[in-house]
């Protein structure tokens, strides 16, 4: 007997009972007379003295009114019923006061909160599916598996910043059915790991699968041991990234430090799925449809589907996001663009009314997501996923866009066999992300930009510009590293011929960006200045020009904690390169 039904006399699936009053748009519980319990199970009890028990409402009486009854019709909104008194325990005492007659406080329908926190499935799949329950959140709770994040983490996530999620899919064969995946022998290492990014305003998100076979430097990991004291993991360098994990008893912890030595982002939290997470979690939503350009038929994998479009869960959809023999080059990147087209997949299918609408598949859905993942600390509870799964559930999918870390082939190989990150683009993707910019199009940051602070900004830059030789500025280091203001001052000099400049010494306080202030005369100077060094329009300060040790007016150009060195662009990637590839969630594309 399945966990919905368990305690039940009957086969009466618990969620049927839930039924949708189109007069209010909302969920009411129905009970037949045959129905004796609840419609939810009650939270188990368990041996840390959770109370527990099935609930049901008192014959003769409705659960709205206090002894009348009325037809569903006349009973707008419904409450869950009283847990019922277990067997052989003493009847519970009546209320003081007496409650015939009453009427009772009208409560906000609980499937209509299953409704709202179902939002965080459309924003990512695994964080959604525990976002969904409410019904039985103790019973949940007991489902949940939590390891410590070792410091590794920024300590979780916060309602009014942007959120970055690792989600790491391991290739450790646990339970039935699995023994035709993956290494035999593996301790889990991670497979399929993916940098989910959602932005500050919630208008839109990055998810940035990372290679399995990339080459990377593991650093030492400090990781709690099972009886509370901490042992260092020692690091390696030029290994492949699924290392990270299980390797040399290396927990999730190590792949966050991992993932933040790559891409200079630091994860706020962290969640882990083995085998079954696709399997059951592709059967609670009844299926996924997704849609292949060719015939394929994986002996490796087991997938045998032909061209065209086809429905698949439990098995065959794992089999599906595990081929990669019969998809595109036949290694692993090809196999990471159909696992994203998958998700792609999945997450259109949860969006859609058909699965939003059925509190059964919302019950499965909870318990499919809790059992399947194991999540860091300071996710380790239902009403955390919860606050989790609402912040995520802002997002439409149209704005989340599916990316892989740039790679090229490893030069250091013969035969290709593992790939190194490339230098040229991987940069600019991690810097988008770190200054939370959109890789899609979003109407709501396009407004934004229009106001009046960001308009100012672009026209400083416009105009024309001086010749680099007309320039002068005097350079101040207002927290860049030590040396930088005499760095900057040779480049400008030696290199790109501003040669009226002057080191200043350190400025009077530390600023935590780069600034050039200049006289309304000196604009055509500024914006000369702006372009050699890369600074955005923000960094331009219109004020007043000081005298430099000649006694000619000067712009001063004072260098912050964001300053990265002579020469390195201080304005932030706009675009993502033409050569990274990408997709969004909205768009179905047929494997190939």
């Amino acid at each position: 007997m399945d966990a919905q039904g368990r305690g039940r006399a009957d086969n009466i699936d618990p969620a049927d009972q839930w039924v949708l009053n189109p007069n209010t748009g909302e969920y009411e519980l129905r009970l037949t007379p045959s129905a004796p319990q609840s419609a939810v199970p009650g939270p188990r009890r368990s041996d840390s003295g959770r109370t527990g028990g099935g609930g049901g409402p008192a014959r003769g009486r409705t659960a709205a009114q206090g002894g009348e009854s009325s037809s569903p019709e006349e009973t707008p909104e419904a409450e869950v019923p009283s847990p019922r008194r277990r067997r052989g325990a003493a009847p519970e005492e009546p209320a003081a006061a007496n409650r015939r007659g009453r009427r009772p406080v009208k409560k906000k329908s609980k499937a209509k909160k299953i409704l709202l926190w179902t939002g965080g499935i459309m924003a990512f799949v695994l964080v959604g599916t525990a976002g969904a329950a409410y019904l039985y959140l103790e019973h949940l709770n007991d489902n949940i598996t939590s390891v410590s994040d070792d410091g590794a983490s920024t300590g979780g996530f916060s309602k009014d910043k942007a959120i970055n999620l690792l989600v790491i899919g391991t290739d450790k064969r646990t339970g039935s059915g699995n023994e035709g995946y993956g290494d035999s022998g593996s301790v889990g290492h991670a497979d399929t790991t993916i940098l989910l990014h959602v932005s500050k305003d919630r208008t839109n998100a990055t998810a940035l699968s990372i290679p399995r076979d990339l080459i990377v430097d593991v650093p030492d990991c400090e990781t709690k041991q099972e009886d509370g004291s901490t042992k260092v993991i020692k690091g390696t360098d030029n290994v492949r990234f699924n290392t990270s994990l299980g390797q040399d008893n290396r927990t999730p912890s190590c792949t966050v430090r991992t993932v933040t030595e790559l891409t200079g982002i630091q994860a706020d939290n962290f969640m882990v799925a083995d085998f079954n997470a696709v399997k059951t979690l592709t059967t609670a939503v009844g299926g996924v449809e997704v849609c292949l350009a060719k015939d394929i038929d994986d002996e490796d994998s087991h997938l045998k589907l032909s061209k065209g479009t086809h429905t698949i869960e439990g098995e065959q959809a794992l089999a599906f996001v595990r081929t990669r023999h019969s998809v595109g080059f036949g290694g692993d990147l090809s196999r990471i663009e159909l696992q994203q087209q998958f998700l792609s997949a999945l997450m259109r299918k949860l969006k859609s009314n058909d699965t939003l609408t059925s509190p059964t598949k919302m019950i499965k859905l909870a318990e499919a997501g809790t059992k399947a993942l194991t999540v860091d600390s300071q996710l380790d509870t239902i009403d955390k996923l919860k606050d989790l799964g609402l912040e995520l559930g802002k997002l439409n999918v149209k704005n989340l866009t599916f990316t892989t870390v740039p790679v090229v082939d490893n030069p250091a190989e013969k035969v290709a066999a593992t790939v190194v990150v490339n230098a040229s683009t991987a940069p600019t993707v991690f810097q988008m992300i770190k200054d939370d910019v959109s890789f899609t199009e979003v109407k709501e940051q396009a407004a934004a930009s229009k106001n009046a602070a960001a308009a100012a900004a672009a026209a400083r830059l416009k105009g024309t510009r001086s010749a680099a030789s007309a320039v002068r500025v005097q350079v101040m280091n207002g927290g860049a590293p030590a040396g930088s203001a005499q760095e900057t001052l040779n480049w400008l000099q030696n290199d790109e011929g501003v040669t009226k400049s002057e080191n200043a010494g350190n400025a009077p306080a530390a600023l935590s960006k780069t600034t050039l202030e200049y006289a309304p005369d000196q604009a055509d100077q500024a914006r000369k200045l702006a372009a050699i060094m890369g600074l955005p329009g923000t960094a331009l300060k219109p004020g007043k020009s000081v005298e430099n040790s000649q006694g000619l007016p000067t712009m001063t150009l004072t260098l912050g904690k964001d300053f990265k060195g002579a020469g390195v662009s201080l304005t932030a990637p706009t675009t993502v390169p033409d050569t990274v590839q990408k997709s969004t969630a909205d768009k179905v594309e047929c494997a190939k």
